[in-house]
């Protein structure tokens, strides 16, 4: 049985020609494979807008030890194509009972909790996000928009839907006010700092 250790790259970004053709995102994922490639990694990889099919991610999934996620927000969340891609994915990993098996609760005992039935312990999953939002608009209650909401906060949404199924969530990684005044080739820079959180 191989020791290699397997990591899954998913790059769910969505090209809109002529405004957004991805390059970033692009960068980052790459930035990753080639981290993860000098650590001696098996690389699994997505490009949500190509196309895959929904058993074959169930099956990279339990193969990757790590998964990260590369997306830019698009109004607040991943772009939509990633939705159709979790519906599809984890609608798999349910019926086969890959990934989960019910909710965790059971009527025989009452201290089960719902979001305790997933069968992927041992994994870990973050997300690596590309934001317009300067990183100042997060943490701070004086904030209109998030409210003193962290990213993690913004992003439960897509880290939920593998903490229900068992996944642990490593702290996500960010490049803030890309339009604007944002930090992109230092964030780029750092991201293999980040991804050594991987190798403890």
């Amino acid at each position: 049985m191989s020791t290699t250790k397997k990591v899954l790259l998913i790059n769910t970004h969505l090209t809109y020609p002529n405004w957004s053709e991805g390059m970033l995102n692009a960068s980052f994922h790459q930035k990753a494979k080639e981290f993860f490639e000098a650590n001696n990694f098996q690389i699994l990889a997505t490009k949500v807008e190509d196309g895959y099919d929904a058993n074959e991610e169930v099956e990279k999934h339990l193969e990757a030890d790590i998964i990260i996620l590369q997306t830019p927000i698009n109004w607040f969340g991943a772009p939509w194509i990633y939705k159709k891609y979790v519906d599809d994915v984890f609608n798999s990993g349910l019926q086969s009972e890959k990934f989960l098996s019910g909710d965790g609760r059971t009527r025989e005992d009452a201290t089960k909790q719902y979001g305790t039935g997933g069968k992927m312990q041992g994994k870990k999953f973050m997300v690596s996000a590309t934001w317009n939002a300067p990183k100042a608009s997060f943490d701070d209650s004086d904030q209109v928009l998030f409210e003193g909401r962290s990213t993690a906060d913004v992003l439960i949404q897509i880290t939920s839907n593998y903490r229900f199924c068992g996944v642990a969530i490593v702290p996500d990684y960010n490049c803030f006010d890309i339009f604007k005044d944002g930090d992109i080739v230092g964030d780029l820079e750092n991201y293999p700092m980040h991804l050594k959180k991987f190798l403890v």
